[in-house]
C-alpha cells in the first residue's frame, strides 16, 4: 500500500513540474513578442525631430531638399549646405571658400 501511494505522489509530482515549466516557456515567449511591438514609435519621433532640425545629419535626399526650403540649411551626409540670397545652393570648404553646387 504504500508503495502505490508513493508512486502516486511521485507521478502528480512530475505532472506538476511538467506544468510548471510549460507554463514558464509560454510566459517567457509571450514577453518576447512584447518587446518586438515597442520599437517604431521612436523611429517615427526621430524622423520628426529630423525634419525641424536642420542640424541634424541626415542621407535622406527629400528630406534635406525639404530643410533647405524651409531654413535655407540643412545637414546632408556629413556637409552643410546653404542656400544663398540669388538662391544657389552652397557648402564651405575645409579653407572656409563657398563651393556651389
Amino acid at each position: 500500500m504504500t508503495i502505490t501511494n508513493t508512486l502516486l505522489i511521485l507521478f502528480l509530482l512530475i505532472v506538476f513540474l511538467v506544468l510548471l515549466s510549460l507554463s514558464f516557456f509560454y510566459s517567457k515567449r509571450n514577453k518576447r513578442s512584447l518587446k518586438k511591438t515597442t520599437n517604431s514609435p521612436t523611429y517615427v519621433t526621430f524622423l520628426k525631430e529630423q525634419e525641424f532640425n536642420p542640424d541634424i545629419n541626415t542621407d535622406n535626399w527629400d528630406l534635406h531638399k525639404v530643410r533647405l526650403d524651409k531654413f535655407r540649411r540643412s545637414q546632408y551626409k556629413g556637409l552643410t549646405f546653404f542656400v544663398s540670397s540669388e538662391n544657389r545652393i552652397y557648402y564651405l570648404s575645409e579653407e572656409g571658400d563657398k563651393v556651389y553646387c
